[in-house]
Formats: structure tokens, C-alpha cells, sequence
């Protein structure tokens, strides 16, 4: 049974200590529900209000999750991996029919579910028109996608594309986009994607990320912002995601330039 020790820190703050190292230890799983906070209490020698406290600093920390009617669990650790330049593979795509992020969870073992929630024709954005290299005058179709892996929300995006691309297309104004999705549609009407960058950062979530991507007390977002570069080396697409942190990693492999 691990002690809250003695030390210059606060009583809450040493047995968060001491209730983190048991659950790294395994003495408690992923997903096991904590025991009362009367019992954790008295098995960390302190008071019951201390105990509330410490496991609210693990739920900051995204080391339990934060119930409304139950005490807490630890969380699991089910981490989806971004693949980087293997997820817009154009074999990949021509061989599965699937999206990018249908055949990156499909590869996984998971099940991949899109919703499209929006298509919009807007002015472009000044960030989207610098990475396009386009006018501010420039009109672009707004396709915004939630993206679920086994139901669980684990990201959004924002895609960005010239209207005179679009046009005509289903991309203007379809949430399906039929076999091979939007690249195989961007590359009917002259877009075969060949490179991209990614711009990677993090920060904390806004509110409404919060509430619509499930994401724990404390935990941050990645936000990645795709560009799409077809066979003349152009730009001709921006995709804004946001991805929970604590279920996503990152694998890219990259050729280093001479």
C-alpha cells in the first residue's frame, strides 16, 4: 500500500504522488474504477476532502477521466497513430477505395466512421490563400469532418479548396464522394497529390473542442495544418486538423534533402 511521504509538498500533492506510481505500477488498470473517496482516504492516510483533491489533480493531468455520477476510472491508453506520408498514398488509395483516414484505422484493427457536417462556399481565409498562394479574393468550398475511430471522437478537420476546382464536382457540395474519397475526386479534375507539408503544433482546447471531441480535463490538442501539392508542385488544397493528444500519435517517415 503506498503512503503519502512526508516531504515539503502539500498532503494533496503527495498523495498524487503516491496514487500516480500505483497506477503506472499497475495496481490499478486502465479502466478499473477507483475505489470511494472515503476509502482512498483512509488507504493514503489523509482526509477525505485531500483525497478529492489529489485525484482531481490526476484528472487535470488526463490520468483519470472525470465523471459526472461515478468515480473515476483510469484511462485507457488507446493511441490511434497519424502515419503521415503513408496515409495519402495514392496506391493505397487506388487499392482500398478508402479515404486517408479510413485506410490509417482500418490498418490499426479499428473502425473508422466520417461525418461531414458542413460544405460551404466562403471567402478564403488569409492564413489558407498564403499557403495556396491565391488572391485574397479567392472563393473556397468549406468541408468540415468530425472523425470517430470505434465511435470515439478523436479529431476534426477543415478542408479549404479553390471554388474553380470544385465546381461542378460533388467536392462543392457532397458529403460523399463516392470511391477513394476527396483525393480521387481532386485528381479528376487535375490534382494528383505527389507531396505535402505539415505545419504541427499544440495548445489547449477551446470549449467547444472540449465538448464535441471528449477531451479530458487538462489535455491538449495537436493541430496540424495539411497542404496538398499536385504533379506541377502547386498547392491546391489546406486541411486544418485538430487531434486529441492523449489518443494520437505521430509516425512520419521523411527522405532528407541533399
Amino acid at each position: 500500500m503506498a503512503k503519502a511521504e512526508s516531504t515539503t509538498k502539500t498532503p494533496r500533492q503527495q498523495m498524487a504522488d503516491a496514487l500516480r506510481a500505483d497506477i503506472v505500477g499497475g495496481r490499478y488498470s486502465p479502466g478499473e474504477q477507483l475505489p470511494s473517496q472515503r476509502q482512498l482516504a483512509a488507504e493514503y492516510g489523509v482526509a477525505q476532502n485531500t483525497a478529492g483533491e489529489a485525484v482531481r489533480l490526476l484528472q487535470l493531468e488526463g490520468l483519470l477521466d472525470n465523471p459526472v455520477k461515478s468515480r473515476p476510472r483510469v484511462r485507457a491508453r488507446r493511441t490511434l497513430l497519424r502515419l503521415g506520408a503513408e496515409r495519402y498514398s495514392n496506391h493505397l488509395r487506388e487499392t482500398t477505395g478508402l479515404s486517408p483516414f479510413r485506410a490509417e484505422v482500418a490498418k490499426q484493427g479499428k473502425t473508422a466512421r466520417v461525418d461531414c457536417t458542413s460544405i460551404t462556399k466562403v471567402d478564403i481565409p488569409a492564413d489558407v490563400a498564403e499557403r495556396l498562394g491565391a488572391s485574397p479574393e479567392t472563393k473556397v468550398v468549406r468541408r468540415e469532418n468530425w472523425y470517430y475511430s470505434d465511435d470515439e471522437p478523436v479529431q476534426m478537420g477543415v478542408t479549404y479548396i479553390p471554388w474553380e476546382t470544385v465546381e461542378g464536382s460533388p467536392l462543392a457540395d457532397s458529403a460523399k464522394l463516392g470511391q477513394g474519397s476527396l483525393y480521387a475526386r481532386l485528381e479528376e479534375r487535375g490534382h494528383r497529390i505527389t507531396s505535402i507539408r505539415e505545419e504541427i503544433s499544440s495548445r489547449m482546447p477551446s470549449p467547444e473542442e472540449v465538448e464535441s471531441l471528449h477531451i479530458p480535463i487538462g489535455t491538449p490538442v495537436i493541430e496540424v495544418i495539411h497542404t496538398s501539392l499536385d504533379q506541377e508542385r502547386e498547392p491546391f488544397e489546406v486541411t486544418r486538423f485538430v487531434m486529441r493528444a492523449d489518443i494520437t500519435g505521430l509516425d512520419y517517415r521523411i527522405t532528407i534533402e541533399d
